[in-house]
């Protein structure tokens, strides 16, 4: 029987690095390099591409450029444990049979449960009314959601919800069907009402995605994550997808996996061929990551690179702010000041030079965001502490 290859920290460390850390030449080979970019914060799609881009002066327009630019090279969808990602046009097919179908189809189901107990309307009504939008944005594309309730009238439709309660509230139903109408692909978010730090969204139809079969949908995910944070273990690619352990088991198969034994004794898993350890390249690198960063959300067990006492680098439900990273590990966090400043704090001493590199890019970052203001959409206590 062969022996299993043992992966070091270090070695862990270094691939991260070099894999996910590494400069790239443009807005889409980054967004390849790390498979989905998470989206649920505007801001951490371009600050995510920007550190990757060594902050050149146009790389908040570049990702503009490819977002919404026709035909747009990237796309925003709801996929991976219900999480909004952007995702290359070109792979979202798979991405959305492997994880975007699951969650469509119970968006669907709460929202007729919703429209029934609220209002007394059925399917065949909710039908009615999403015709009209996608009617509506043929004659009117790009209209936001306000103009879209405008427009289509039963949009406005109001429901009460947790009636009887102390929280009973009145809400119109027109989010509630966008957002359904959005995560199964039929209409999608094109450009910002405000800046490009903006969470408000015009709607535009969406060009209809290729069906992919699920099992080999779920097969070139997973063969994505590894190729970009493998080694990693069935609970870190079941957690990051939001599959089942089974669904799992049966990908990491279907792309015959090979298992290595790490640290703490645990197995993981890296592509066929892909067992041998990264040598670094030069000295560790720096990177300023905005909260919700790919990287540091690649796994679900973050101890190899992510010291548990650095808690504070962490809001009340686990989301991650902004870190500081000195090679393949997490050393302190940053913030941005009221003044535009960017301000970080280490957490873990690696000596002068790599104070000297921080310094060096948080003044890089700070150029870049120039006028714009960018605040975490959730707050972690040192993020709080460093603005104060």
């Amino acid at each position: 029987m062969a022996q299993v290859r043992r992966f070091s920290t270090q070695a862990r460390r270094a691939r991260a690095a070099a894999r996910l850390m590494a400069r790239a030449g443009g807005v889409a080979d980054v967004v390849d390099r790390l498979v989905a970019v998470h989206a649920t914060d505007p801001a951490t799609v371009y600050l995510a591409v920007a550190a990757r881009l060594a902050y050149r002066g146009d790389a908040i327009q570049a990702v503009e450029r490819e977002l919404y630019a026709r035909p747009a090279r990237l796309t925003r969808m709801l996929a991976m444990r219900r999480t909004m990602f952007v995702v290359r046009r070109a792979f979202a097919p798979e991405v959305y049979a492997a994880a975007g179908h699951r969650i469509a189809v119970k968006q669907r189901k709460d929202l007729l449960g919703y429209l029934a107990d609220g209002g007394g309307w059925d399917a065949a009504w909710l039908d009615e009314v999403e015709a009209e939008v996608v009617a509506t944005l043929a004659a009117h594309p790009e209209s936001s959601g306000a103009q879209l309730s405008r427009l289509v009238p039963r949009l406005r439709e109001q429901v009460v919800v947790a009636r009887g309660k102390p929280y009973e509230a009145t809400q119109n139903v027109a989010s509630r069907i966008i957002r359904t109408m959005a995560a199964e692909g039929r209409i999608e978010r094109c450009t910002p009402m405000g800046s490009w730090t903006s969470g408000a969204f015009r709607w535009a139809i969406a060009e209809p995605l290729p069906e992919v079969p699920a099992e080999p949908a779920r097969a070139a995910l997973a063969k994505a994550w590894l190729g970009a944070y493998g080694p990693g273990t069935e609970a870190d690619l079941k957690w990051w997808t939001g599959w089942t352990l089974g669904e799992t088991r049966k990908a990491l198969g279907a792309v015959g996996a090979k298992a290595v034994v790490l640290d703490d004794g645990a197995t993981a898993y890296v592509l066929p061929g892909d067992a041998e350890p990264t040598t670094p390249a030069g000295p560790p690198t720096v990177r300023l990551l905005p909260a919700l960063d790919p990287a540091p959300m690649g796994w679900r067990g973050r101890g190899w690179f992510l010291p548990p006492e650095h808690a504070a680098l962490f809001d009340g439900t686990g989301n991650i702010g902004p870190t500081v990273w000195w090679g393949g590990e997490v050393i302190g966090g940053w913030a941005q000041r009221a003044d535009g400043s960017v301000v970080w704090r280490l957490l873990t001493d690696r000596g002068a030079a790599a104070t000297a590199e921080i310094a060096a890019e948080a003044a890089a970052l700070t150029t870049l965001l120039a006028a714009a203001r960018v605040t975490p959409r959730f707050r972690t206590p040192l993020e709080r502490e460093l603005i104060a």
